[in-house]
């Protein structure tokens, strides 16, 4: 059986880690070095556990960028829409990036990414999940405390897209 492949797109502010996410995915890697995406770079990794090979779209994340993004979003099947823990109101525009993201992809999936839990206190982390209301949006399939530094949930963030991109 072949494999087939499916566009992803990761989406969020400037600086919340969405490059880094991706390249400790793809490359197992890690760098503190920023280097800020200009509009989108493309990588590809197959999550054998599925049979499926992810085209993943790392888009830019300044405001700027807003007015071109549904056309870098078109064809998307999912998204990780990822925050930045450190700074709040990254977490508040999610529902902004969702809006987007469906309103391109009405029947795209959706991963939740709250990133850089290396750097808060664990106890913080239950407020920040709290100011996230999405109960109500059948595609977001999940919230996850990642860290690009460390690796946790980074692997499972995608597998768990990969998984509902392939649902009926």
């Amino acid at each position: 059986m072949s494999m087939i492949s499916k566009k992803i797109c990761l989406v969020g502010d400037f600086g919340v880690g969405k490059t880094s996410l991706i390249r400790r995915f793809v490359d197992r890697q890690f760098s503190d070095r920023y280097l800020s995406t200009v509009g989108v770079k493309i990588s590809r990794k197959a999550v054998e556990s599925v049979n499926l090979q992810l085209l993943i779209w790392d888009l830019e994340g300044h405001t700027k960028f807003k007015s071109i993004a549904p056309s870098y979003l078109q064809g998307g099947s999912g998204t990780i829409i990822v925050a930045d823990v450190t700074r709040t109101e990254t977490i508040e525009r999610i529902p902004e990036h969702i809006q987007l993201f469906l309103s391109v992809n009405p029947k795209g999936k959706i991963i939740l990414a709250l990133n850089k839990v290396d750097l808060v206190d664990q106890e913080k982390l239950p407020q920040l999940i709290e100011m996230i209301h999405v109960e109500d949006i059948k595609q977001v399939s999940g919230i996850y405390l990642t860290s690009a530094k460390t690796g946790a949930s980074v692997d499972e963030i995608f597998q768990k897209l990969a998984s509902k991109i392939l649902e009926p």
